[in-house]
């Protein structure tokens, strides 16, 4: 392709905003870059929702409990991957009162914080921490896990919650990798789809479907602005269906 063509995929732009540190010369001149001449609308790609079902079928049929916490933790709080990956021991507020801990969230709850030295580099999207509430059925859950971890001395020595028990390095921070070979093997099993994320987002949309207000949704995901919630409600035709009839039931009968 000659120069001449690929020239024309950029033009100069003068900069308004510099990011920290960007030097732009004595008198400015390097406040022009070249800049995309074009710039394309990408659609959206389509999200997958969990029934209710399939999330209890995923819980199930999670053969270790280490497993089965992790999807029901995901499931009830909608908490992103990274953000589970790097929770720390500390962070689980379980009890009915943390105030022993110095803590005044009531009910058991868990703490989302970002941190950039996490063994596993597991990274919190979010800048600012948040408290999540937790239910009965997940401190349960997690119970058991830690009864599953005790019986291996290395995770003994890790503050990350969640921890390799079944291969090496044991007690090592759970990876990435590690999250996404589980999460595919128990898709095998379970005979469907099921990706972190896609518990993220059947969380979101099972709240606000059950008219859970929207700011409410908004915190407990860790959004900063309200247009990033757009993505999780969708409108099935049962929903739609629904919604006619009952306007139409109001209708005076003769």
């Amino acid at each position: 392709m000659p120069a001449s063509t690929t020239a024309l995929l950029s033009e100069p732009k003068l900069l308004r905003f510099t990011p920290p540190g960007y030097d732009t010369g004595e008198f400015g001149q390097r406040r022009e870059v070249q800049a995309a001449s074009f710039r394309f609308r990408i659609a959206e790609p389509g999200y997958e929702d969990l029934s209710d079902e399939q999330v209890r079928h995923m819980i199930t049929t999670a053969p270790r409990a280490r497993d089965r916490f992790l999807v029901a933790l995901l499931a009830c709080t909608g908490l992103r991957i990274g953000e589970a990956l790097g929770l720390h021991r500390g962070d689980m507020h379980l009890l009915a009162s943390s105030r022993a801990v110095g803590c005044g969230v009531e009910g058991p709850h868990v703490h989302v914080r970002r941190r950039t030295d996490n063994p596993n580099r597991a990274l919190a999207k979010s800048r600012f921490s948040r408290n999540v509430p937790v239910t009965a059925d997940l401190v349960a859950l997690y119970t058991d896990y830690q009864y599953e971890r005790d019986r291996v001395d290395q995770a003994a020595e890790s503050e990350m919650v969640f921890v390799n028990l079944f291969r090496p390095p044991l007690g090592g921070a759970m990876s990435y990798p590690n999250t996404k070979e589980m999460f595919d093997r128990l898709a095998r099993a379970a005979g469907h789809a099921c990706r972190p994320h896609m518990l993220r987002h059947s969380a979101a949309t099972r709240w606000l479907r059950d008219g859970v207000d929207r700011d409410v949704v908004q915190r407990l995901l860790g959004h900063a602005s309200p247009l990033s919630m757009e993505r999780y409600r969708h409108v099935d035709d049962a929903e739609a269906r629904a919604a006619v009839e009952h306007i139409d039931s109001l209708k005076e009968r003769p």
